[in-house]
């Protein structure tokens, strides 16, 4: 399966925000903790050259926490100031101001050199569809200042929001990139529903879902729905379909509900706290394909 989204209106938000930039003290760069790799735009690391970058790990009450330590430590050694939180109970929101600062803190000391006391910092809030974004927005404002939904796509042009006397927010649509080089990538943003699940087909997805969490994870499904079988990913998704009467009319097994099924409970995290990726895969990949280009 092939994992490509690339709606037209993400072309024209990109070319928006290559001119909206050079207003920017600030990026706030909006990832989901379970997947801190394949939700980070690579494009907008080509937008935000010389810009002060915040990395939130949102929904991190559904990561595994000792993956979020590894990642915080990866990004953090990469220039970046990190922050974790769930932007739906607002956890961890409290603090993005001082991670603000903190990431604008040169900026701010030439400011005071210069006499200017009270401009407020302009930062622009960027991440992939589905990501939470808008609901960390209200969380971060105290007030429901855009519109939110549980699906990609909600915010639709960009929208300036002022937080208070220091901080003001330029919100955009989330964005993907037009091809994903890596399709563990894609496949990755379809686990958590970044793409819209009408053109994905669940069944090959869930197949995939089982494989990964059979290595990672391996006692999960055991846990959740009593599957015995830890290899074969068809007969795992098959006991799932026993496990919770997934049947078709005439009481054949529907792998297809089954799918689904699983594919939402891992969204909305009542298997177990996972993730997705581990900074040594991403650093594994990097030294295969410079090897490659070395053989070659």
């Amino acid at each position: 399966m092939q994992y490509q989204w690339y709606p037209g209106h993400m072309f024209k938000t990109k070319k928006q925000m290559q001119e909206d930039i050079r207003f920017i003290d600030v990026i706030l760069e909006l990832v989901d903790a379970r997947i801190p790799y394949s939700s980070k735009n690579p494009e907008i690391d080509k937008l935000a050259t010389n810009k002060s970058r915040v990395l939130l790990f949102n929904k991190e009450d559904m990561a595994d926490p000792k993956a979020t330590d590894r990642w915080s430590r990866y990004y953090e050694e990469r220039g970046y100031v990190t922050a974790r939180l769930n932007s739906k109970s607002g956890s961890g929101v409290g603090q993005i101001q001082e991670k603000i600062k903190q990431a604008c803190h040169e900026k701010l000391e030439r400011d005071r050199r210069r006499g200017i006391l009270n401009r407020p910092l302009r930062a622009m809030i960027v991440g992939i569809p589905n990501v939470g974004k808008s609901t960390f927005i209200n969380s971060f404002a105290g007030k429901a200042c855009t519109k939110t939904g549980n699906k990609p796509g909600v915010t639709k042009g960009k929208q300036w929001i002022r937080l208070n006397k220091t901080v003001e927010l330029l919100d955009t649509p989330g964005i993907l990139w037009p091809k994903f080089e890596d399709q563990r990538v894609g496949q990755n943003i379809a686990f958590i529903g970044s793409i819209n699940d009408d053109i994905l087909n669940p069944t090959e997805l869930a197949y995939e879902l089982c494989k990964f969490l059979s290595k990672r994870y391996p006692d999960s499904l055991k846990e959740k729905y009593e599957v015995t079988e830890n290899t074969n990913a068809l007969v795992m998704l098959e006991q799932i379909a026993q496990k919770r009467a997934c049947r078709k009319k005439g009481g054949d097994l529907d792998l297809e509900r089954a799918a689904i099924l699983l594919l939402d409970d891992f969204r909305n995290a009542k298997i177990r706290k996972i993730t997705l990726e581990l900074p040594e895969d991403i650093l594994n990949e990097n030294s295969k394909g410079e090897n490659q280009k070395e053989d070659q």
